[in-house]
C-alpha cells in the first residue's frame, strides 16, 4: 500500500499499569517510519503515567483534546483489569475505534476492545496465560486461543507482550510493504516471527487463572 501524503497520526493509549514493552516495542518499530508516521501519546488524563514496571511516559494529550487517530495502540497489562470498568476509557474506545484505519492492541489490551464491544463478531486473541480473563470480557468474540496475532479486518489483536512487535511489524509490512517492516525488523536486529499461527505459548493457556 503507498502511504497517504499526509503522515498517518498514530496514537499510543496510556493508563495506569501499562505494560511497558507493549508499548515501546511497537513504538521502536512505528518510530523508524518518520514521517511518514507521527507519534502521540493519549491518556485520561495529560501528564505522567506509570507503568507496571514502575518508569512512567508522559500523555501528551487527554481523551477530550485527542485529535483524529488513523492508527491506535492500545497496549496490555495488568492495570488492564482496573480500566474495564473505567468508563471514561471504554467511552473513548468506542468513540475512536470506529473512526480510525486501524486498531492493534497487544495482550490484555484486547480485554479493553472486548469490553467496549468492539470486537463483537470477530476474531481475536490475547494473552494465553491469562486467556479467560479475555474470554470473560464477551462471548460474541471468536476468541483463537493458538495465535501470535489475529488480524480481523480493521482490527489487529496480539498475545503477550513480545509477540505485540511482531504483530506491528506485519501492520507495517500491510501499510509500507514487506521490505520496508524487514527493514525495520534488521535495523533493530529482532528476529520477526511473520506466521500469525506459530504460537509457541499456546502450551500456556490459562497457566496464571484459577478455574
Amino acid at each position: 500500500m503507498t502511504p497517504n501524503k499526509d503522515p498517518l497520526t498514530l496514537g499510543a493509549i496510556l493508563y495506569e499499569g501499562f505494560e511497558l514493552l507493549d508499548l515501546y516495542g511497537p513504538l521502536e518499530m512505528f518510530g523508524n517510519l518518520k514521517p511518514q508516521i507521527e507519534i502521540i501519546t493519549i491518556a485520561e488524563n495529560a501528564g505522567a503515567v506509570s507503568s507496571f514496571q514502575g518508569p512512567q511516559t508522559v500523555a501528551e494529550i487527554d481523551f477530550q483534546n485527542c485529535p483524529h487517530l488513523d492508527l491506535i495502540l492500545l497496549p496490555g497489562g495488568f492495570g488492564t483489569v482496573q480500566e474495564l470498568s473505567n468508563e471514561a476509557m471504554l467511552s473513548f474506545l468506542k468513540d475512536r475505534v470506529p473512526t480510525a484505519k486501524l486498531t492493534m492492541s497487544v495482550c490484555s489490551g484486547s480485554w479493553l476492545l472486548a469490553k467496549a464491544g468492539l470486537l463483537d463478531g470477530r476474531r481475536a486473541t490475547s494473552n494465553k496465560a491469562y486467556f479467560k480473563m479475555a474470554t470473560q470480557q464477551s462471548d460474541q468474540v471468536e476468541w483463537i486461543e493458538e495465535a501470535r496475532w489475529v488480524e480481523d479486518g480493521s482490527i489487529f489483536t496480539s498475545s503477550g507482550v513480545s509477540a505485540g512487535m511482531d504483530m506491528y511489524l506485519a501492520v507495517i509490512a500491510s501499510l509500507f510493504g514487506e521490505n520496508k517492516a524487514m527493514d525495520i525488523a534488521n535495523t533493530a536486529e529482532y528476529v520477526w516471527s511473520q506466521n500469525p499461527d506459530n504460537d509457541p505459548f499456546h502450551k500456556y493457556l490459562n497457566l496464571l487463572v484459577s478455574e
